[in-house]
């Protein structure tokens, strides 16, 4: 199965989502960014449909699903994951989310650890603030005549400027995602992002954690995923050279730490062993920051 497909939430919300992958392999559910649809991960899909049973959806308000009218909440944002594994009686998966999606990430490890198996946080944040901050991104998004300001303030902040200004293929691609982002749905999950405050519940998320941040990141700094990997129980934090898009700008490295992650033995199986699946990773050449405050978002 890997064409589209929906399921519709409680509150009559229609989901898009599709799977790739051999049914038989374990389901990696990909989770991504604001502003983006399913169709962010096509470049790393093949990959890992060779170790996992990939299972991409759409946000509410985002790329195939609806657009429920008004401000979205983080908490519904997680329900619709649930609703969704449970359409697809999915008792347990590994989970990835990238920026929103690594918010909803954690909001699955803290309320719903039940479900998750591993859980992967890249370039994402517990909270971002001001709130004022998104409550302008939110008038601006609605006023405006379409999404073509709001495009190019993404992609600036998403990736290098070397990028940027030579059209790679990658940049046209999230380019005309974010052109077909419906306003008011992007409206809507700034909202929940504005509203989410995850940092002092993140420490209760039971599960195996990998974080993964981009050192020149400038929307969810890597002081954010420092300070996630310190407070989440035996979590592990690599640190890669990249902006935003991790998975896009180091695609081999992205894939391979979270193969790598996903593979690793439980730990009940770790301490049979007599090793210790929480220490505490770095890549090589990662200079990550100090320091608990979080510095205000360049943009989602």
């Amino acid at each position: 199965m890997n064409e589209l497909n929906f399921v519709t939430t409680g509150d009559g919300t229609r989901i898009a989502y599709r799977f790739d992958g051999d049914a038989s392999k374990p389901v990696l559910v990909l989770s991504n960014s604001i502003g983006t649809t399913l169709h962010m991960w096509d470049r790393q899909v093949g990959e890992l449909s060779k170790h996992f049973r990939v299972l991409r959806y759409d946000f509410r308000g985002h790329g195939g699903s609806s657009v429920p009218v008004g401000a979205y909440s983080l908490d519904r944002l997680g329900r619709d994951v649930i609703e969704l594994l449970d359409a697809l009686d999915l008792q347990r998966v590994h989970f990835l989310g990238l920026s929103l999606g690594g918010f909803v990430a954690q909001w699955l490890g803290i309320h719903a650890p039940e479900r998750i198996d591993r859980l992967i946080l890249s370039n994402t944040s517990s909270h971002l603030a001001p709130a004022s901050y998104f409550d302008e991104r939110i008038a601006a998004v609605r006023q405006a005549p379409d999404m073509s300001e709001t495009a190019e303030t993404f992609l600036s902040n998403w990736f290098p400027a070397s990028l940027v200004a030579a059209n790679e293929p990658v940049v046209e691609d999230f380019r005309a995602m974010l052109l077909a982002i419906d306003r008011q749905g992007l409206a809507g999950l700034f909202a929940a992002v504005r509203d989410a405050d995850l940092r002092r519940t993140v420490a209760l998320i039971p599960r195996p954690t990998l974080v993964i941040a981009g050192r020149h990141d400038t929307v969810t700094a890597a002081s954010h995923s420092e300070l996630i990997a310190a407070t989440v129980p035996g979590a592990k934090l690599v640190v890669l050279p990249a902006v935003h898009l991790s998975n896009i700008e180091y695609p081999a490295e992205f894939i391979q730490a979270v193969i790598d992650f996903c593979a690793e033995p439980s730990a009940a199986t770790a301490k049979a062993s007599g090793t210790s699946p929480a220490v505490a990773e770095r890549s090589k050449d990662a200079a990550v920051h100090k320091g608990g405050r979080q510095p205000e978002p360049a943009s989602m």
